[in-house]
C-alpha cells in the first residue's frame, strides 16, 4: 500500500491525534461514528482533493456503509464544509470567551501553543484549509464573510480595548491575528519545505521549545511589560 494511501494516512492520523481530539468511551454511537467518519474524510480530501474524492472512498477507509455518511452529513459537501468548519473551531477555541479584563499575553500564549499543537497533531486539517483557500475559497466563501467574520470581528473589538488600556501595542487587530495563524499554520502547512530545509521539530521536547520561542517572541513584542 502506498505510504501516502488514504487508509495509510488514516493510520498516521489515528496515531497523532490525542485524546482530547477523540471521542471517549463514553461516547455515544452517534459521536464515534462521526469522528471516525471525519478522520477519513481529513485522510481522502487530503490525498485526492475535494473532487477527486467520493463517498465511497471515505466510507471504505472509515470502514463504514456508505449509508452512515449521508445520514451523518447529508452529502460530500457538507462534510467537507463541516471538516474545514471544525478546524477552524479549534483554531480558535481559546478565543471564545476572551474579555476586556483579560490578560492578552496569556491569551495570545494560549492560542499560540493550540495552533501549534494542532500543526502537529492534525496537519492534514491544516492543509486541506489552506488548499481552500487558495483555490479561492469556493465552499468556505459564506462562512468565512459571514459567521466568521462577525466572530473575528467581536474578538477584534477586544483586541483595542486592550490596546487602549495598554495592554496590547497599537497595530490593526487582525494583523495580531494573521501574524499568529500564519506563525503556528506554517509547521504544517509547509512541512515538506522545513523537512528539507532543516529545523522541523521532532519530539515532545522540540515542540515545546518551539512553542515556548514564538509564544515569548510574538508576546514580548505585542504585550508591553
Amino acid at each position: 500500500m502506498p505510504a501516502d494511501s488514504p487508509s495509510s494516512l488514516y493510520a498516521e492520523v489515528r496515531r497523532s491525534r490525542s485524546a482530547e481530539f477523540s471521542p471517549t468511551p463514553t461516547s455515544s454511537p452517534r459521536e464515534q461514528a462521526e469522528s471516525r467518519i471525519m478522520e477519513a474524510a481529513e485522510c481522502v480530501f487530503a490525498c485526492h482533493g475535494y473532487r477527486g474524492s467520493t463517498l465511497k472512498q471515505i466510507a471504505d477507509v472509515a470502514e463504514l456503509p456508505k449509508a452512515n455518511l449521508l445520514y451523518y452529513f447529508g452529502s460530500k459537501e457538507k462534510l467537507y464544509v463541516h471538516l474545514l468548519e471544525q478546524t477552524l473551531t479549534r483554531w480558535n477555541a481559546s478565543l471564545e470567551d476572551i474579555t476586556a479584563d483579560d490578560d492578552p499575553r496569556e491569551v495570545l500564549e494560549a492560542l499560540v501553543r493550540v495552533k501549534l499543537k494542532l500543526a502537529r497533531q492534525a496537519p492534514q486539517a491544516s492543509r486541506l484549509f489552506a488548499a481552500e483557500v487558495i483555490s479561492g475559497a469556493p465552499f468556505l466563501r459564506d462562512y468565512l464573510s459571514g459567521e466568521l467574520r462577525q466572530w473575528v470581528q467581536a474578538r477584534c473589538e477586544v483586541m483595542k480595548a486592550w490596546m487602549a488600556a495598554g495592554k496590547l501595542r497599537e497595530a490593526e487587530p487582525m494583523w495580531v491575528i494573521y501574524l499568529i495563524w500564519s506563525t503556528t499554520q506554517h509547521y504544517a502547512d509547509f512541512a515538506a519545505q522545513i523537512d528539507q530545509l532543516g529545523g522541523a521539530p521532532r519530539t515532545d521536547e522540540d515542540w515545546e521549545q518551539l512553542a515556548d520561542f514564538v509564544a515569548s517572541t510574538l508576546c514580548d513584542g505585542l504585550c508591553p511589560r
